[in-house]
């Protein structure tokens, strides 16, 4: 384990990931302090000078009009909070919860926020010591930022609101004083600027991107087993025929796949066959699993951008600048997560037509139907392909973009706003229903391997379908199968499917 300096280097998804899941600890560079001090001083003397500026001394949104005196400011933070931790639902995954935490803090760290340095190493305090603000999913609209969700993290800083800490739910206060954190009293801006920005969904954003990028590699996997399964050939992989579409992901997923199936046993048994090319969901894994991973990319390239940006408002800057804008709006994320969530969903698809295939004795070149011996007495893997057809089938309603949206707020002074945090959870729930379908192909192509023996598959298949035995015996009669699912699910969510091919593209 090893410590993460915020302001002394961009701030990429692996961090937020080794922060958010693995516990990694974190800490301000020089350079940070000094920015949020020098920034912290500008609005001190905004507030000293009786200068009007928005969200420093006067109310906010549509109040934007009404003045606040200095005597009022610490009232006027508390105020903003409880009325603004307004969110419903479940709360959000602890992961995402501490990634927004370690987000919003980066962004204080690039010194445009005027917040005091003792708010971010509290907040920094908390990631540190494992306490977890407990965050309500819903009720962001995602423009003026995540308002609701992140004035309930800001609320666990004040001893307010509640937290779980050593695997326990209960009031904040009662969780910093078991960790030996001293509860804030929020200064001037502080509450506007703790409940602004898009930390909220930048966070699940991240956490989406790094598991879609384990999922589409590890669905390179799975289509490997299931072409060798079916009989299918690794012709349609040939590298001159992905050079000259020369979209980077297409060719990646190929050459993965050639070296997924090299040296196959299975493939050259059947080499001089008269079947010309195979069906789509076979021949065109490359091009479909390809397209999905360029849009990995690029919604990886947004939400790195966001989270190394300054999301609040206003912005201080070193020249006593104060300028109003609008860096909270999440529009860039928003379409980001619409496309991370129709690029899964697409993984998703494909897969369940692999299975189909594999079940289907009409189409699966000689297995036995359902992948069972005695069919009829067994009902095998057949309804195995029920739950993968259900979840592409919900996976398309969760698709509809969520950033095509947009309604007035707050007296329609916020009359456009981006739906990104809706998004990012929509992303998280279609990531979570695709894995899922990527482990149910994982099952039903080791029991079709397992009927090609003594033929062997490829090198790396062959190591996929042994990691796959390792946790799931063959099914030889009929079995609680829903435990095998979960099994393969671990495999596939954790990378332990993908790291035992030995193969990366």
């Amino acid at each position: 384990m090893h410590l993460i300096e915020l302001g002394q280097r961009l701030l990429t998804i692996e961090h937020v990931v080794h922060v958010a899941r693995q516990h990694e600890k974190v800490e301000l560079s020089a350079g940070a302090r000094h920015r949020i001090n020098a920034a912290r001083k500008i609005v001190e003397e905004t507030i000293a000078s009786g200068k009007v500026a928005y969200g420093i001394s006067t109310g906010f949104g549509a109040l934007k009009d009404k003045l606040i005196s200095p005597q009022d400011q610490h009232q006027l933070q508390k105020n903003f909070l409880s009325s603004h931790a307004v969110g419903v639902g479940n709360p959000l995954p602890a992961d995402a919860s501490r990634a927004m935490l370690l987000i919003c803090a980066n962004s204080h760290g690039l010194g445009h926020s005027g917040v005091r340095l003792q708010t971010v190493q509290t907040m920094l305090e908390l990631l540190n010591r494992g306490v977890t603000p407990v965050i309500p999913e819903k009720g962001s609209v995602g423009a003026s930022g995540d308002l609701a969700p992140q004035a309930h993290q800001a609320q666990v800083l004040t001893g307010h609101g509640e937290a779980i800490f050593q695997g326990h739910r209960m009031p904040a206060m009662q969780a910093l004083q078991a960790a030996g954190i001293t509860p804030l009293t929020l200064e001037a801006k502080e509450g506007l600027t703790l409940s602004n920005g898009t930390s909220t969904m930048t966070a699940v954003g991240a956490l989406n991107i790094h598991d879609a990028q384990i999922l589409a590699e590890t669905a390179d996997v799975t289509s490997a087993m299931s072409l060798e399964a079916l009989m299918g050939t690794v012709a349609a992989m040939d590298e001159r025929i992905h050079a000259a579409k020369a979209h980077p992901g297409q060719a990646a997923v190929a050459a993965h796949l050639r070296q997924l199936t090299r040296e196959s046993q299975i493939m050259a048994s059947h080499k001089d066959c008269d079947r010309i090319q195979d069906a789509y969901s076979l021949r065109c894994i490359p091009q479909v699993h390809g397209a999905s991973r360029d849009a990995i990319a690029y919604a990886r390239n947004v939400v790195e951008t966001e989270m190394n940006s300054a999301t609040d408002n206003p912005l201080i800057f070193p020249d006593g600048s104060i300028f109003s804008g609008g860096n909270f709006h999440g529009q860039p994320v928003a379409l980001a997560m619409d496309f991370l969530g129709i690029a899964v969903a697409e993984l998703a698809n494909i897969s369940e037509r692999r299975t189909f295939r594999l079940v289907d004795p009409k189409l699966n070149e000689g297995l036995p139907g359902f992948l069972i011996k005695d069919s009829g007495l067994n009902t095998g893997y057949m309804i195995l392909q029920y739950t993968a057809a259900a979840l592409v089938s919900e996976n398309k309603i969760l698709a509809h973009p969520a950033s095509v949206d947009s309604i007035p707020t707050c007296a329609n002074q916020e009359d456009h706003v981006s739906m990104g945090t809706i998004g990012a959870r929509k992303a998280a729930q279609i990531v979570d229903n695709a894995q899922h379908v990527i482990a149910i192909e994982a099952l039903c192509a080791a029991q079709a391997l397992d009927f090609r023996l003594p033929l062997q598959a490829g090198n790396g298949t062959q190591k996929a379908h042994a990691a796959v035995r390792q946790k799931v015996p063959h099914v030889e009669q009929d079995r609680p199968i829903q435990p095998d699912i979960l099994a393969a699910l671990e495999l596939v969510k954790s990378g332990q499917l993908l790291q035992s091919t030995e193969t990366h593209a």
